[in-house]
């Protein structure tokens, strides 16, 4: 199956229950991670259907697609790209972005070690790179695998319960490739516990199963949500002026603290 085969099945996907629930549980968990990330440059890299930055108050942010929406439910929700491009190949200088999301961008990706090392090229030290994934090993993830067994036996018959986008990344695989491409791991999230079901009316009955899963086996949860920061070795920050001041003259400075945004991004923080 080719990368954009698995995109339009991932789109299309997404506008059925589970989908629609999971894209929710996305966006919350986004705009809670982005909305207190300062800088200048962030991009976000595929899934138009998920407004990542739109928490974000940066002065340039951007939108990348490897090729411009057709007809598909994307186009029909205004996800509109500001540049088209791939994300082995960003045509950005290094250490030029603030903060680049990853949704779902690594498990379309045919090369998803090149990518996410292209991004770590693109981030400026002390950058952020944010990513979303389903996670293998959890209740949807497990239906998949014995959905993909009965299609090997049943001669490729049958419907997957996700989107065939192959063999999923865990978690823990992802959190090795950020470690060796020297990022710090800034939060780890699991969410969506509820079974692997097509309808609303039974999600919604299982509506329950969020906190106790949050709570019983956090890990099991059906997406996983990554935060890591790009560390430089031997790398110091300059310090604002006012702080330099206030540590010689021990004076203290007043500072206003932004009352915290109330949100829905519910699940376990590892």
């Amino acid at each position: 199956m080719s990368d954009q085969q698995k995109i339009i099945g991932l789109h299309h996907w997404f506008e059925s229950a589970p989908g629609r629930y999971l894209l929710e549980w996305e966006q919350a968990c986004f705009d809670a991670a982005v909305a207190d990330v300062f800088g200048y440059h962030s991009l976000q890299v595929g899934m138009p259907l998920l407004d990542g930055l739109r928490a974000n108050r940066m002065q340039h942010r951007w939108l990348a697609l490897d090729e411009w929406p057709g007809a598909g439910p994307e186009a029909q929700q205004g996800g509109r790209p500001d540049l088209l491009a791939h994300a082995v190949a960003l045509p950005f200088p290094d250490n030029s972005l603030d903060l680049v999301l990853l949704p779902h961008a690594l498990e379309l990706s045919h090369d998803p070690h090149s990518a996410l090392r292209e991004v770590a090229r693109v981030l400026v030290p002390e950058g952020r790179v944010v990513i979303t994934g389903l996670n293998p090993v959890s209740l949807w993830g497990l239906r998949q695998q014995r959905q993909r067994l009965y299609r090997r036996l049943a001669g490729g018959r049958g419907r997957l319960f996700l989107p065939d986008l192959g063999e999923f990344i865990a978690p823990w695989r992802m959190r090795d490739w950020l470690k060796l491409l020297n990022f710090e791991l800034g939060a780890m999230q699991y969410g969506c516990w509820r079974p692997a079901v097509r309808t609303q009316h039974w999600l919604d009955r299982y509506a329950w199963m969020d906190g106790v899963g949050a709570r019983l086996w956090p890990i099991l949860g059906a997406a996983y949500f990554i935060v890591g920061i790009k560390r430089v070795h031997g790398m110091r920050l300059l310090e604002p002026a006012w702080r330099s001041a206030r540590a010689h003259t021990g004076a203290t400075v007043p500072l206003v603290r932004r009352g915290a945004k109330n949100h829905h991004c519910t699940g376990h923080m590892e």
